[in-house]
């Protein structure tokens, strides 16, 4: 498989992440808040980091901007994103990619990690897993976190299970947000940006492994948007403390500190 260019994979994670955008009208908000949670959470300068549903990189390249002496461990099953990321960030120290399936059991030892994990982040990819495939990747990430160690979620966790009217409102709140942000000017949506991707004769090679690791994929249980879905997983795989940092509309960065 050839590798990418370099500009050529930064120009599709800068399109990348305005798409993004426009789902998450603060999201370099989020992701402020997110590291700054990071840089007091450690315990030190130096941490180690796991990315889990890394996509391109965006938020690990971020963190090392604020933390250069943090090594960042970056772990997504797709290889298209995945590609992109090790072309647009090679060589920057620091920094890894991982293709590893957080759903399956046995990703953490495949990480072959020389000492434990400070903190675990994710934004915007842990509600594609299902209720099965949470309990899973968490129950893998407690054997890898340390004792006091911190995770970090920023995602759209609704609570229409438990709080139906709240829910509502938080979800107007995010609405009102985006048309705020872009008016009549939305950026491109998830599914135009992969179709520009399935054009680019560039990316077929890896736009065919990713449709062949579809293909191959079982899955299993549906989405798991809600926000007890996620709190119940992470009690189960002996986190302690739940609770959230920081939050707009459904839009919130949720924290756990593992026992």
């Amino acid at each position: 498989m050839s590798t990418l260019p370099r500009e050529v994979a930064q120009d599709w994670i800068t399109r990348w992440d305005r798409q993004q955008e426009g789902y998450l009208p603060d999201r370099e908000e989020r992701f402020t808040a997110l590291i700054d949670a990071v840089e007091a959470g450690a315990g030190r300068p130096d941490p180690m980091v796991l990315d889990l549903g890394c996509g391109p990189g965006s938020l690990a390249a971020r963190l090392l901007d604020r933390l250069p002496g943090a090594t960042v461990v970056a772990v997504d099953a797709d290889p298209l994103l995945l590609a992109l990321g090790r072309a647009a960030h090679a060589g920057r120290p620091g920094l890894r990619f991982e293709d590893l399936d957080l759903r399956a059991a046995g990703w953490a030892s495949a990480l072959r990690l020389d000492r434990p994990v400070d903190v675990a982040v994710s934004t915007t990819a842990l509600h594609w897993l299902s209720e099965a495939g949470l309990r899973t990747m968490f129950a893998e990430l407690s054997l890898v976190l340390r004792p006091g160690g911190l995770f970090l979620n920023g995602d759209h966790l609704d609570v229409e299970d438990v709080s139906p009217v709240l829910a509502k409102i938080e979800r107007a709140i995010h609405d009102r947000a985006t048309r705020r942000r872009f008016g009549d000017g939305m950026p491109e949506d998830w599914r135009q940006w992969w179709d520009a991707v399935d054009a680019d004769p560039a990316l077929s090679a890896l736009r065919d492994e990713r449709e062949r690791r579809s293909a191959a994929a079982a899955h299993h249980g549906s989405e798991s948007g809600n926000l007890s879905t996620h709190v119940t997983a992470l009690r189960g795989a002996g986190f302690a403390e739940v609770g959230t940092l920081w939050q707009n509309g459904n839009d919130r960065l949720l924290a756990a500190v593992r026992r």
